[in-house]
């Protein structure tokens, strides 16, 4: 059973339903070590061979060896430009499919059906794609082209959907469903009549292996058509959490945070922008944080021309902000906010009206007048009236089905998990908990936060899945 519906839970969907990849004969990979690699067991398929000796010596951008390598067996050269294609070939083989469902709250696709539509990834288009059916062709049968490499969160969405259908990959997907509890019980304890499921005709789901004596119970509710919650219990010897990051907003925790003007979610903004309750003439926009959904917010307002307050915690020239990171030629409007973050700050007037920024600043309250107050480096206080704020410091994933919300799986297990910070502590070539056997980690949770990398993830679950399940070729 996987919770969640995103893009990692559709790979792993993919992967489990036979399609099985192997190297492409005469492909030639730029890697000169990963295709001798790759040439001493072409008739292996990568599932079964050693994903830590094939992902030995590669470097990126993500610390995840598999996460390197099943991107560069699909993107060769991308990273320097490049448009090489993919090394590999996929079969389908039915004999090797492993019966699974994959439940989640949306149509397929996850948190994508929850981000404005017309917003522009931050990644290439093409990085965004799943296996064996490139974005950019499917953007082409849509006669549509990429806007500077990137695409719109629309157009993801309507991809992942795509894929689901296109791929037969249907029947494992329940949308509509909330996950409550995921707990282990003794496999005795199960009684015949709590096995109904969410899915028809699935005697093989509960044919479980001889020798587990735990197995993991999934509680939860359906949702169905005219809005009845109906309850269900699942069970499974392996459960893949691949629920991201986007559910709950990371707070302040100061004084007046949940006032009705302070807001978590740039979808207010929109909002607000719709009903012309914030416009030229208003107070300020408050917009705390310095990651791309701030900058957002910050082109959203200038764009409205909305007098805006930026606040962040970081020195402009901090090596650890985003904006130090991107190349300036593909991301020319998160260098424009760059820029408006460097050159205009309280302290001296610069080129771009309507727009403040106070850098090394953090908020100390928010007051019932809409005033603001924020403390610097230093100590010294300001006061700002504004009209909303909107405060934009990333979020955390909501584990509460999980005991303990899943605090114990963490890599340190006195904090709550986080993608950034503090990841679910996974084996690096399974993706499988350290701390809970037969549960997995996928995507952001286990510290993968691009598209492109997650599918690495799903690589190695398939494979550790399939080694138990003894799946495996002769």
């Amino acid at each position: 059973v996987f919770l969640g519906n995103g893009p990692s839970g559709i790979c792993l969907s993919y992967l489990l339903s036979g399609y099985i990849p192997y190297f492409k004969r005469d492909s030639l990979h730029p890697h000169p070590i990963l295709q001798r690699k790759l040439e001493e067991a072409p008739d292996v398929s990568i599932l079964d061979q050693d994903l830590e000796y094939l992902s030995e010596g590669l470097e990126g951008r993500s610390h995840s060896p598999v996460a390197l390598l099943f991107d560069t067996l699909q993107r060769p050269d991308t990273d320097f430009g490049g448009t090489a294609e993919s090394v590999l070939t996929w079969w389908h083989e039915t004999e090797r499919a492993i019966p699974h469902l994959v439940l989640g709250r949306n149509a397929p696709g996850g948190a994508w059906h929850s981000i404005e539509g017309s917003m522009v990834t931050l990644s290439r288009g093409e990085w965004m794609g799943l296996p064996d059916l490139p974005f950019k062709d499917w953007l082409k049968q849509k006669r549509r082209g990429l806007r500077n490499n990137r695409a719109t969160a629309e157009d993801i969405a309507q991809y992942y959907q795509h894929y689901v259908v296109r791929k037969r990959l249907q029947k494992n997907f329940r949308a509509g469903t909330v996950v409550t509890s995921v707990r282990k019980v003794s496999a005795e304890s199960i009684s015949s009549h709590a096995q109904k499921d969410l899915q028809e005709n699935s005697d093989s789901l509960w044919s479980f292996n001889e020798r587990s004596t735990e197995v993991f119970q999934v509680d939860g509710f359906f949702k169905t058509v005219k809005g009845v919650k109906e309850p269900f219990s699942i069970y499974a010897e392996n459960v893949v959490l691949a629920t991201g990051t986007y559910d709950s907003p990371t707070w302040l925790g100061v004084k007046g945070e949940n006032l009705s003007y302070v807001h978590h979610q740039l979808s207010a903004l929109e909002e607000a922008v719709k009903n012309n309750t914030v416009g030229i003439m208003s107070d300020p926009v408050l917009i705390v944080g310095a990651g791309l959904t701030a900058a957002d917010a910050i082109l959203l307002a200038h764009h409205c021309n909305i007098p805006v307050i930026h606040v962040f915690r970081r020195r402009v020239t901090d090596p650890g902000l985003i904006f130090n990171q991107l190349p300036k030629m593909m991301y020319p409007e998160y260098h424009k906010v760059h820029q408006m973050m460097k050159e205009q700050s309280a302290a001296c007037a610069g080129p771009y009206e309507r727009y403040v920024s106070l850098p090394e600043h953090h908020v100390l309250s928010f007051g019932n007048d809409k005033k603001c107050i924020f403390q610097d480096k230093n100590g010294y206080q300001k006061v700002y009236k504004i009209s909303m704020a909107l405060v934009l410091t990333g979020s955390n994933p909501n584990l509460s089905f999980l005991p303990n919300n899943g605090i114990d799986l963490a890599m340190d297990s006195g904090q709550p998990v986080n993608p950034k910070r503090n990841p679910i502590d996974v084996d690096p070539f399974s993706y499988e908990c350290t701390q809970e056997k037969g549960l997995y980690a996928l995507g952001p949770l286990a510290g993968d936060n691009f598209v492109r990398f997650v599918q690495g993830g799903a690589l190695a679950v398939a494979s550790s899945l399939l080694k138990k399940a003894n799946k495996n070729p002769p």
